[in-house]
């Protein structure tokens, strides 16, 4: 079914009584006259001689959903226990149904949508059709509200739309400095650092980290790696950053990688996407030196070959990346 498009509608009843009849023929005009759903009702057809197993056979097969209007003797027949020569068309249609779910479940779950009308029992549909497990339609009323729900299945537009996701409170937790944090950079001058390394505030997954390590070649890299490493003096417990691509990287595509070497031995590697950032955390007991490593492969390394891609337009694949607050904790 194509946006726009009048969906199709098999009605599948059992003909309980002449007041069921015209409950069922009332919810049938309301679909048709009232939410534009071009409707297969047997009611409306009988003006000729029919065979009728032939006409909801093809009318079935062709709707785009089928309604199973819940009533004691549509239950009955669906299940097998009515006598064979009674409501020969409901039993009939039910089969077809049985058989639909049994092809394709999933797609027969979302096309076979049980009805309980207005003073109907959701006991009266039938068992196969898993009334109490799987989305079931009760009609309050025949009025756009009393049948939204329905009208949901028909269009596959909720009748809520979910908010956008916001801040994680785990973030703004994580945020928080610990007892006894201290920022790297305030506490601790590196001992060592490659020439790209520079220190200032950074933009990274929206938000402002206002003392962070940026690794940000402008035209060349000079160095395969952005390094800079501290010695610890043995005096702290945990070290703590939020590390990614910078929110105004001149290519907001790249993937940016960060490493932390405890006394040369290397430590967990972590990727970063822009609006992705890791969060890193290493226990740094009695560690005397760290060094903290980025990248992002592919570099442009010689200032030659970085003037040549630049000549035809390639990128250098220059990192644009950083290591937001790093923070101390005694």
């Amino acid at each position: 079914m194509s946006i726009g498009e009048h969906p199709r509608v098999f009605i599948s009843y059992a003909h309980d009584s002449a007041g069921h009849q015209d409950l069922v023929r009332q919810f049938a005009t309301f679909l048709q006259a009232q939410l534009g759903v071009e409707v297969f009702f047997d009611q409306w057809v009988d003006g000729h001689r029919l065979d009728w197993s032939l006409w909801a056979s093809q009318h079935l097969t062709k709707a785009d959903f089928v309604l199973a209007i819940a009533s004691p003797a549509y239950k009955r027949r669906a299940e097998g226990d009515e006598v064979p020569d009674v409501g020969r068309g409901s039993q009939f249609e039910a089969a077809m149904i049985r058989d639909n779910l049994t092809r394709d479940l999933p797609r027969g779950t979302r096309r076979i949508l049980p009805v309980v009308l207005p003073g109907r029992s959701v006991d009266e549909i039938p068992s196969f059709l898993n009334a109490h497990s799987t989305t079931r339609y009760e009609i309050a009323e025949f009025t756009l509200e009393g049948t939204a729900s329905l009208l949901a299945a028909f269009t596959g537009v909720p009748r809520f739309a979910p908010p956008r996701i916001g801040e994680w409170v785990g973030a703004r937790q994580a945020s928080r400095p610990a007892p006894g944090a201290r920022l790297l950079t305030t506490v601790l001058q590196p001992v060592a650092s490659t020439s790209d390394i520079r220190f200032a505030g950074a933009e990274i997954d929206g938000m402002h980290r206002g003392t962070s390590i940026v690794y940000r070649p402008q035209l060349f890299a000079n160095d395969p790696r952005g390094v800079v490493e501290f010695n610890l003096g043995r005096r702290y417990r945990r070290f703590e950053s939020v590390a990614g691509v910078l929110d105004d990287a001149d290519e907001a595509d790249q993937v940016g990688y960060f490493q932390v070497f405890l006394d040369n031995v290397p430590q967990g590697q972590f990727e970063a996407r822009l609006g992705k950032p890791a969060w890193i955390q290493c226990d740094v007991v009695n560690v005397l030196r760290m060094k903290l490593v980025a990248w992002r492969p592919g570099m442009t390394l010689h200032p030659l070959a970085a003037g040549a891609a630049m000549a035809v337009g390639r990128s250098n694949q220059l990192p644009s990346l950083g290591w937001g607050d790093p923070t101390l904790v005694e």
